[in-house]
């Protein structure tokens, strides 16, 4: 009996270890805030939104992407076809929506393992550019679904955070529109990296 006392100790233990260690995302945030762009977006005639992809040598969740792109596609489509309706004015901005890093946790990963399957996260950048390639801002765009709370409702959280990541970065296009003022990164001090 004390051999299996001490089994099933060693057991918890060593279960509890995993979880903390699968609590945390290593991605992180460089500041909660993100500077405005070098001008008002309302400067530019034109405005041409890219496809959302991977960082070069980044690897991630072909799905977490597709959402995130259809996500931002859907936020900006109005307001898109609103701005380029005006008479052109000979500038066009580009803005190209990259993925720097995602962990996301999902489908029978979540299932199976719950909170063990670690938590999830994501770091968005726009780089937006004049016709140029002159970089007008490159703000980035951080959220995170929390190891347990996702685990415990199977996933919901996971998804969520990708829609959160492209409101974000849906707002600050939209909130720099006629005004240069920047917008937040979604990460709070927890989530930023330190210097």
């Amino acid at each position: 009996m004390k051999s299996f006392a001490r089994f099933f100790s060693v057991a918890v233990g060593v279960v509890t270890l995993l979880a903390v260690q699968g609590c945390a995302t290593s991605i992180k945030a460089s500041s909660t805030q993100n500077p405005p762009p070098k001008e008002a977006f309302s400067a530019f005639g034109k405005i041409e939104l890219k496809t959302v992809v991977f960082k070069a040598g980044t690897k991630g969740d072909a799905s977490g992407l597709a959402k995130i792109d259809e996500n931002l596609k859907k936020n900006l489509a109005r307001s898109l076809d609103e701005w380029n309706a005006r008479p052109a004015n000979g500038r066009t901005l580009t803005i190209e929506p990259v993925i720097e890093e995602m962990a996301f946790q999902h489908g029978a990963k979540r299932v199976l393992l719950g909170p063990l399957a670690g938590s999830s996260g994501v770091l968005l950048r726009l780089n937006i550019r004049d016709a140029a390639g002159r970089e007008v801002a490159a703000p980035e765009f951080f959220q995170r679904a929390d190891a347990w709370s996702a685990g415990f409702v199977v996933g919901v959280h996971d998804n969520l955070m990708l829609t959160r990541v492209a409101q974000l970065a849906s707002n600050y296009v939209i909130g720099n529109y006629a005004r240069a003022q920047g917008g937040p990164t979604g990460a709070d001090e927890k989530a930023v990296a330190p210097n």
